[in-house]
């Protein structure tokens, strides 16, 4: 079971496991986010994919984690480099927490003995719920809840944790990953505006991996910097 937001990392993540013989089962979440578009590029990728794929509706779960960029629309999301301090406000409070949970509840039902999520280490200074220290705690949780239940040797997979996102952008060159069908921008505009931290760190991971970036983005505003 693969947390898949129809973002670079996710993508990459289904591509490996699948190129590793890994029968892969998606789950996206609909929490309100701004950039709520992403849903349509997994659709997109999971039709490709030829994988189950399910979006499961966490819109009135959004309402209530006010407060960041992303979910709540008087907070403006932040432009510049993705390690500024200003890219905080774009932390949801505990979102990977929840949508691990709902994934292994989803994954113990169907007896599936892995869930799976993208993080890398780029997300570690921003957002906790990327940590290792996290990924070892949120594994122990689910393991106790579900003890009885669970399949045997069931775990967390992160195959990215230790990685930077040039490393993930290499890796998904190399399993021919359709890059221009994935969303990253918090915007959630026509195109990926390439001025927010996730942009920016989109098109610094291809330059730096040395891969051509196929994203469509729009064109710097006078006095922005790209």
């Amino acid at each position: 079971m693969l947390i898949f937001s129809g973002g670079l990392d996710s993508a990459v993540t289904a591509y490996k496991l699948r190129d590793e013989g890994v029968v892969v089962n998606l789950i996206s979440f609909n929490y309100g986010q701004r950039h709520v578009k992403e849903l349509a590029h997994a659709a997109s990728l999971a039709a490709r994919l030829d994988v189950a794929h399910d979006i499961v509706d966490l819109t009135s779960l959004g309402q209530i984690l006010g407060g960041s960029a992303l979910t709540d629309p008087t907070v403006p999301v932040p432009h510049g480099h993705y390690r500024a301090e200003t890219m905080r406000s774009t932390v949801v409070a505990n979102r990977n927490a929840i949508m691990l949970e709902i994934a292994a509840g989803s994954a113990v039902a169907l007896g599936a003995d892995a869930v799976a999520f993208g993080a890398h280490s780029g997300d570690h200074a921003i957002y906790p719920d990327c940590r290792p220290e996290f990924f070892t705690l949120i594994q122990a949780s689910i393991k106790a809840g579900n003890e009885g239940h669970i399949a045997p040797g069931f775990q967390l997979v992160a195959p990215f944790l230790d990685l930077t996102k040039a490393d993930i952008v290499r890796e998904g060159a190399r399993l021919g990953v359709p890059f221009g069908l994935t969303w990253s921008c918090y915007e959630g505009g026509d195109v990926h505006c390439g001025a927010c931290g996730t942009c920016v760190e989109r098109r610094e991971a291809f330059a730096e991996a040395e891969v051509a970036d196929p994203t469509v983005y729009a064109p710097p505003q006078k006095g922005t910097v790209q």
